[in-house]
């Protein structure tokens, strides 16, 4: 097992230097100046020809390149100048946001997915299996952003059970019950496209293991269907379900971009899309290394998972 992890983090390595590679790269070919945007009303010739030397732009691109890549692997993301502020310490502040965002969206998906799936493959081509079937298709067909808007439309203008936007109230308490308000839009819109995904894959999986002999010697024992279903099937399903809940994974964190701008939810999303906007080029390439660091090692850990359901994967 231990072989197998070693060999798993060595292999998230040359990932991430591509990565870096092409997020460095579109920064670098974005049309525009960025010490003509840093500087503003103050970009005279003289000015943004020192600040380019100031910030290292007047040197070649693979330079600046192994530049950055060597004071990133020191810890130093850079310094932001739309914020004034260490890239690395900005994007620890808004990860904590992002994280329980997309945390709680994909716990969300997962449970409703999987129990989706289940629900329908052991009542193949009935009601629930068909009711199942449509939500599903439904909420695939739904793009999140479009969902999430309907929603603060619905629940928090006209019904107004929900805050419209944010992660905590401008006024009151920051307790645990106004964190889950303002949370339940934003977590929902995000998750229902990941939660049909998997329950369409749960279903296929089930189907699968349900025509399996060991199945049917579990009926023929005179255990309950229930268990059968539950502790047996599902549980060899989830060798096959579990990549996908880490694929999903990474369309959760992805996704809490657009999320995170139509319910101005104050996570790293929203923090990149800013940063964007001002072209403000370390934070915008920290940003992204970061979460694709985090995904990566969320897939990692979920490998390790399938390899303990499956030992045949370590081969």
């Amino acid at each position: 097992m231990i072989a197998y992890i070693i060999k798993r983090l060595l292999s998230a390595i040359p990932v991430l230097l591509g990565i870096s590679v092409i997020v460095f790269i579109i920064m670098a070919l974005i049309p525009g100046d960025p010490a003509t945007a840093i500087l503003g009303s103050f970009a005279t010739p003289e000015n943004v020809e020192k600040l380019n030397r100031d910030l290292g732009l007047d040197k070649p691109m693979i330079q600046r390149y192994f530049i950055w890549l060597g004071n990133m692997l020191q810890g130093d993301f850079g310094r932001s100048f739309s914020l004034n502020k260490d890239v690395l310490d900005e994007i620890s502040e808004r990860f904590g946001a992002t994280l329980v965002l997309a945390g709680v969206s994909f716990v969300l998906c997962s449970i409703l997915g999987v129990v989706a799936g289940a629900l329908s493959a052991s009542r193949q081509f009935g009601i629930t299996d068909k009711l199942i079937t449509l939500s599903v298709l439904i909420g695939i067909s739904i793009p999140s952003f479009f969902l999430g808007m309907m929603m603060i439309l619905f629940f928090s203008v006209q019904l107004r059970w929900f805050p419209v936007s944010g992660m905590w109230p401008i006024y009151g308490a920051r307790d645990l019950s106004a964190l889950l308000s303002h949370l339940f839009l934003p977590a929902v819109a995000l998750s229902v496209v990941a939660t049909g995904v998997i329950a369409r894959l749960s279903r296929s999986a089930m189907l699968e293991v349900l025509r399996q002999d060991f199945i049917r010697t579990a009926r023929a024992k005179g255990l309950s269907e229930a268990r059968v279903i539950w502790r047996h099937a599902l549980k060899a399903a989830m060798v096959s379900v579990i990549p996908v809940l880490g694929v999903q994974a990474g369309f959760v964190l992805s996704g809490a971009v657009y999320i995170e701008m139509v319910f101005q939810w104050p996570g790293v999303g929203r923090m990149l899309v800013e940063a964007i906007l001002k072209r403000d080029i370390l934070l915008v390439q920290g940003g992204v290394v970061f979460v694709a660091a985090c995904y990566v090692m969320f897939n990692i850990v979920v490998d390790i998972i399938q390899s303990l359901l499956d030992p045949r994967i370590k081969t």
